[in-house]
């Protein structure tokens, strides 16, 4: 059990005997469906593991291949319904031992290790890989009672923001079938967003957890460098790696958060979280946490195109909602991000380094067992990519690559003075500064993930909003903004965001997949 499940459980159980009466007869609803309600159903005895599992299973038949064809699950956990099984039979005889996590399907990012699943990054020649153990992360995951529903598609490699993969194709946002849905965790992301999942997991090198959230209308949290373990996730850089939640509400965000953050001794960054983690990242989680907080708002992480035009119109309502809920919105530049932010980029010179890494601790019969052999295979939807990584020879003893952690050390620097001179409790920013791109586009252009994988620190991406409604997004397409603090702020941010949502209320389940025939 985690860190947090005894006294979770504690709490779960009180808040189902404390619920109203009008509350606790409430039916359970699978469509937005959260880790309370569900575990408020299941206490009622209105719902068993089983049953969810199955419609959430129904969901992925229904949605993943047919109807808009989403292409966000990869592969279906073939033991799901028999863990669910286990899982009912392990509650009936004690409901007040359930973990933290009890009965929470979840769908994991494929690059993500299981022992049980294959994990393939999405790459065509991996399909038949599995890892020796869990990663790290999953362990958690798993032991804190979450249940392992599905593997998603995902950027191949997490190698860019389009969601694209030899092995699963073009992920579709649920909300514009005719674009991406972020990336590289577009699956995870277009996943949670059709509610074919309650949560999920994603990893972020450049902005791959909050690009999807953005793209999606979820909440993604990229944590502060050493909050949580990368180990056993499949690397593109050991600087620039995290990993963390995807959900459609900041509670269930937090909710893994707690879960997912904690020390590991194969991944010695770690070793700088241990001990800052909050009780739960739950506790500052009030409708009135904005009332006095000093919010900069980044006016050179906004465009001003027409192309932009869209975004600043959400961003402005959001910021005006957030000064309605006391907080103070400050203006102001952060110009060494326009003179730094190009040149902090050090994936490139780590990726061999890190690859052949993680393919020697593969099993002997694993299909590809280095680098270079994955890169002489040619079968890979980013083989330019992976060609120029392996060019890169030593690169993590080069000028150029001394020169970029420098320039990240004055960035970070940077940003710590900004907010200290500014007396900031956060700074503000739309995630990307136009609308997610089209699928068949060639990148994910104009995103701001750059501030926190560069400096270390910790950004919330949370639902902002929508674009205007088209014939192909009808909603509107989702905008979302960013809020970065200090380090190990994870909880502020949280709070922050959590406000907002209670207030504007920006959550909006995608028309592209409503709920199935007899579905609760």
């Amino acid at each position: 059990m985690g860190r947090h499940a005894g006294a979770w459980s504690a709490v779960a159980l009180l808040a189902v005997s404390t619920v109203g009466h009008a509350q606790e007869a409430q039916p359970f609803r699978l469509q937005e469906a959260t880790i309370e309600s569900v575990h408020r159903a299941f206490a009622a005895g209105r719902l068993t593991c089983t049953q969810l599992t199955r419609l959430y299973l129904a969901r992925i038949e229904a949605y993943n291949l047919r109807g808009p064809a989403l292409r966000a699950v990869l592969t279906v956990n073939p033991r799901a319904l028999e863990a669910a099984a286990e899982m009912d039979r392990a509650y009936a005889a004690n409901p007040a031992s359930a973990a933290p996590l009890h009965c929470v399907p979840i769908v994991l990012k494929d690059n993500f290790n299981t022992a049980d699943m294959p994990t393939t990054a999405g790459n065509v020649s991996m399909k038949s890989s599995r890892p020796k153990a869990d990663a790290f992360t999953v362990g958690k995951i798993r032991q804190a009672g979450a249940l392992v529903l599905a593997k998603t598609n995902l950027q191949e490699f997490a190698r860019g923001g389009l969601s694209i993969s030899s092995l699963g194709g073009q992920v579709l946002n649920p909300y514009d079938l005719t674009r991406t849905p972020g990336g590289s965790s577009g699956g995870t992301g277009a996943a949670v967003a059709a509610n074919l999942a309650l949560i999920g997991t994603g990893s972020d090198t450049g902005q791959s957890i909050r690009s999807p959230s953005s793209a999606n209308n979820l909440v993604g949290i990229r944590p502060t460098r050493g909050l949580v373990s990368r180990s056993g996730v499949i690397p593109n850089s050991q600087t620039q790696d995290e990993v963390g939640p995807l959900a459609r509400t900041v509670r269930d965000a937090a909710l893994l958060l707690d879960v997912m953050a904690g020390y590991d001794p194969a991944d010695p960054i770690t070793a700088f979280g241990k001990g800052r983690s909050p009780k739960s990242y739950t506790e500052q989680l009030r409708s009135d946490a904005l009332k006095g907080a000093r919010i900069g708002v980044l006016t050179n992480l906004s465009g001003r195109e027409d192309r932009h035009r869209e975004v600043n119109a959400v961003m402005q309502r959001a910021i005006a909602t957030m000064e309605q809920l006391g907080a103070t919105a400050v203006p102001l530049a952060l110009t060494e991000y326009d003179t730094l932010s190009s040149q902090v980029v050090t994936s490139d010179y780590e990726a061999r380094t890190v690859m052949d890494r993680y393919f020697a601790a593969l099993p002997s019969d694993a299909p590809v067992k280095s680098f270079a052999q994955l890169v002489a295979a040619k079968t890979s939807a980013v083989q330019a990519t992976l060609e120029q990584e392996i060019a890169v020879v030593d690169g993590m003893n080069s000028q150029a690559y001394k020169d970029r952690m420098l320039n990240r050390d004055r960035l970070r620097l940077a940003v710590a003075k900004f907010m200290a001179d500014n007396n900031l409790d956060a700074v503000l920013y739309p995630h990307q500064r136009i609308l997610v791109v089209p699928a068949g586009s060639q990148d994910q252009f104009e995103r701001n993930g750059t501030l926190s994988n560069s400096t270390g620190y910790p950004a919330v991406t949370f639902p902002a909003g929508f674009s205007a409604p088209t014939q192909t997004a009808p909603l509107g397409v989702p905008v979302g903004a960013e809020l970065l603090g200090p380090d190990y702020s994870e909880a502020r941010l949280l709070a922050f965001a959590y406000a907002f949502e209670q207030a504007a209320k920006p959550r909006k389940p995608p028309m592209s997949a409503p709920p199935l025939p007899n579905e609760p």
